[in-house]
């Protein structure tokens, strides 16, 4: 499961490309503030980062170059609406892997993602045929996003089939809520919210209704288990 970082100022762009990639299977962490930005990006392991010129605190050039002194491979994708040849050699010039000018297709944006990411990561990313994760009679082909129990197609939200993407690839192990929340949602647990036994709950209800064998186990007081 690939993490992308996000920096980009306008909430509203940014909710849209996190929404697309998150439907991909990414994982995607948004910073609106470009000194915030370099202090994540740096602080965590990232796949990939996207940045937006445009921003405040550090500009994404500032940040670039930064990200770039720190690490030579990370790939890193400009974001902007600066269009220019000019612009474009400047964020080249100051690191940068890639450059895409706005406004832009969300599909020329995956695809350069998955550009990045083979480049860097093409020995360890899997064929096409091997994108089939499986247990017992459900299966999770993560190049069409199909998933389906006993044959049979589960349409699944983005949050749910992250989640189950979680339990197949760490089947038969307890999978606490800390872990989910960090490898599924990117976020810190807060022991206040019951936010993941409920997508726990959407989850079992799409996977196992009407079907005998449960899955997704309980162990009380520890977290949850794909047996």
């Amino acid at each position: 499961m690939f993490k992308i970082g996000l920096a980009e100022d306008d909430l509203k762009i940014a909710g849209l490309i996190k929404t697309g990639l998150e439907e991909q299977g990414y994982l995607v962490t948004i910073e609106s503030n470009g000194e915030q930005a370099l202090k994540t990006f740096k602080d965590q392991d990232f796949h990939l980062v996207i940045l937006d010129i445009m921003m405040p605190g550090l500009n994404g050039i500032a940040v670039c170059k930064a990200l770039r002194h720190t690490d030579k491979n990370l790939p890193i994708l400009m974001l902007t609406a600066l269009g220019t040849i000019d612009d474009k050699v400047t964020g080249l010039n100051s690191g940068a892997d890639d450059y895409l000018v706005k406004p832009f297709h969300f599909k020329e944006l995956l695809a350069r993602i998955e550009a990045l990411l083979r480049r860097q990561h093409g020995a360890s990313l899997p064929h096409p045929e091997e994108h089939l994760l499986s247990f017992d009679d459900i299966s999770l082909n993560t190049y069409s996003k199909e998933v389906k129990r006993a044959g049979t197609l589960i349409e699944l939200t983005a949050k749910e089939y992250t989640l189950l993407e979680l339990f197949l690839r760490n089947p038969n192990r307890l999978l606490s809520r800390q872990y989910i929340a960090e490898n599924a949602w990117d976020i810190s647990f807060d022991t206040g919210t019951n936010v993941i036994d409920v997508y726990i709950n959407f989850l079992r209800k799409k996977i196992e209704k009407g079907f005998a064998r449960k899955l997704i186990h309980t162990k009380i007081g520890m977290g949850y288990i794909l047996k």
